[in-house]
């Protein structure tokens, strides 16, 4: 089976989802973000699915048990034909093994939705740049994704089949070729950014402030990608926790997880002095400056970082918006940036910060967000752990928030949960 060689330029290395087509986001549902259907955001009926659409649905309805093994088997015959291509991957590969798959559905809930997959493979071709993915890496990587796929398909797997997969993979890569090659004449792969700054503001919550080595433009509500020294090739995500600065300096909040090798290093090892890798800015959880309507954020955790970000940006602009801000923690102490919000609040008085405690172990966000309002002229906010998202968001659309007014960035490892 020969896979096409896609035409565009060589690219670079930088910003983006993690690893070979590891996605760190869903596609938008909408212009808000909200919460996707059952099939995933923005996908076709299958009744309406083109003929290409069926045959590579029904592959991976037929692999979907056997995931684990499909992944494995590819990354191992990609390594047995281009060693080379090892080195532009992490060194533990279980988390990558489970992208690889994730990307795999996307692009089968949006098979015919051209615009979401030129968004979505759009931002992973860009965010390839910072592992050194090149043009003439993608046809081998299809060749051994189609050997794969033939393999634990087989029951399912005929010519017609094949070809679909070769026209997909075809396009999708052609997408992240072309997105790639585009990003290269406008930004750097990566910055490098020295810590200026480290504050332990909990025992396992950090403020570090950088200083990028070259200007790094990026929008309140957004994030990036980090790197550090101690574990080369794997990026984590965090938000910026400030507006845009004149100074040109970031700051980021990190907690430390258990078995977070980065966020841990970031908040016990990393200090002033030491230099790490910045991917691109991206993310979707972004103000319009041209609206008016008020605005209710809801934040758990380090999930404030962002938040705190899009207040300051509207003070800065005197946008004087009404704006509630939901923060919810477990305990008090976590509440760690509470002083920080209370001192917007006195100086701004469109601005509305209400502390929540989980009260029982059982979080009290959703009862909040219930007992206030009503929402459903607002735009809506939502940041922190996936488990947070999802019951905030499950909140505002129960109480008449539609879902387009929704934003977040709902991923398995997002930034503010801080692996």
């Amino acid at each position: 089976m020969d896979v096409p060689t896609s035409r565009s330029a060589d690219n670079g290395s930088s910003r983006g989802e993690d690893g070979w087509f590891g996605s760190r986001t869903r596609p938008p549902s909408g212009p808000g973000g909200g919460a996707p259907d059952a099939r995933g955001p923005g996908a076709v009926p299958v009744s309406h699915a083109s003929p290409d659409a069926v045959l590579v649905r029904r592959t991976m309805a037929e692999l979907r048990s056997v995931a684990d093994e499909v992944t494995s088997y590819f990354y191992a015959l990609l390594f047995v034909r281009c060693p080379d291509l090892r080195a532009l991957f992490p060194p533990a590969m279980d988390v990558q093994r489970d992208r690889l798959f994730r990307a795999l559905l996307t692009a089968v809930e949006h098979a015919d939705d051209t615009s979401a997959l030129a968004d979505h493979f759009g931002r992973l071709g860009r965010g390839h740049r910072k592992y050194g993915t090149r043009p003439e890496h993608y046809p081998a990587v299809g060749e051994c994704l189609i050997g794969a796929l033939r393999r634990f398909a087989a029951s399912v797997w005929d010519a017609e089949t094949e070809a679909a997969w070769v026209r997909a993979y075809t396009k999708i890569s052609q997408v992240m070729i072309d997105a790639a090659a585009a990003d290269e004449l406008i930004a750097p792969a990566w910055w490098h950014a020295e810590i200026v700054s480290h504050e332990l503001r909990t025992p396992d919550v950090a403020v570090l402030t950088v200083r990028p080595d070259r200007p790094y433009p990026f929008l309140a509500g957004q994030y990036a990608a980090l790197e550090t020294p101690w574990w080369p090739r794997i990026w984590r995500h965090y938000s910026f926790a400030s507006a845009p600065r004149s100074d040109g300096l970031l700051t980021f909040h990190v907690k430390a997880i258990s078995a977070g090798w980065v966020s841990r290093a970031l908040v016990h090892r990393a200090g002033p002095g030491h230099v790490l890798r910045l991917g691109p800015p991206t993310g979707s959880m972004t103000v319009d400056p041209a609206a008016d309507g008020g605005l209710v954020c809801v934040a758990g955790g380090t999930g404030i970082a962002p938040i705190r970000a899009l207040v300051e940006d509207l003070a800065e602009r005197a946008a004087r918006r009404p704006v509630e801000v939901f923060y919810g923690a477990r305990t008090q102490r976590d509440l760690y940036d509470i002083d920080t919000l209370l001192g917007l609040q006195r100086a701004h008085p469109w601005l509305e910060v209400r502390p929540v405690i989980d009260r029982d172990g059982r979080p009290q966000l959703p009862h909040a967000l219930r007992t206030f309002g009503p929402w459903d002229a607002h735009e809506a906010y939502v940041s922190g752990p996936p488990a947070m998202i999802r019951s905030g968001v499950d909140a505002l659309r129960g109480i008449g928030v539609p879902p387009e007014r929704i934003r977040h960035d709902a991923v398995e490892e997002l930034v503010t949960a801080g692996h």
